[in-house]
Parts: structure tokens; C-alpha cells; sequence
């Protein structure tokens, strides 16, 4: 385990009453443990959102990267007008 450093923060009433609170029902040892445990949290949601954009950031390349023909606005339009009519008519790929 890391040396642990000692940090004084100031917090809103109502987030220290919730700390307070966990420890008191025992879902924490001490208001630290209940501290560290929401870093952690909020590490792990960095990290996710991290990788999400790293995952966009992929699909954008290999998109921009793709050698097939771009199709025209027409085309899409038609594209999407089939695939709605697909859908409204419950048929197709566009029902799940």
C-alpha cells in the first residue's frame, strides 16, 4: 500500500453529513476509508471515459481511413428513407 499523506479539504454540509452517515451505519471505518473508497469511484469513471473516447477516437480513424467510396448526400438520404420505412413497416435489419 502507498504512503498515505494527510490532506485537509473542505466540503459542503450535506456531503460530510453523507460520509458521516455511511461510517455511523458501518459501510465505511472512518470517514478516510469512505473518502478514499469515492476516489477510487472517481479514478474507475475517469479511466471508463478515458477508454470511451479512446474507443470513439478509433472508430473516427478507421472511418476516416476507409478506403470505400463516401456515399452521396442522395444516397444517404435514400439509405436512411428505406431503413425508416423498413422499420415503420417492422421489417428489415432495423428491427430488433
Amino acid at each position: 500500500m502507498a504512503i498515505a499523506e494527510k490532506l485537509s479539504v473542505e466540503l459542503p454540509a450535506d456531503m460530510l453529513r453523507t460520509i458521516r452517515e455511511s461510517v455511523e451505519a458501518g459501510s465505511f471505518g472512518s470517514e478516510s476509508e469512505a473518502l478514499q473508497e469515492a476516489v477510487r469511484a472517481w479514478q474507475r469513471e475517469r479511466e471508463d471515459h478515458e477508454r470511451q473516447l479512446e474507443e470513439i477516437r478509433a472508430k473516427i480513424d478507421r472511418s476516416l481511413n476507409d478506403p470505400r467510396p463516401s456515399l452521396t448526400s442522395e444516397e444517404m438520404r435514400a439509405r436512411m428513407e428505406r431503413f425508416m420505412s423498413e422499420r415503420r413497416a417492422g421489417q428489415g435489419p432495423a428491427t430488433r
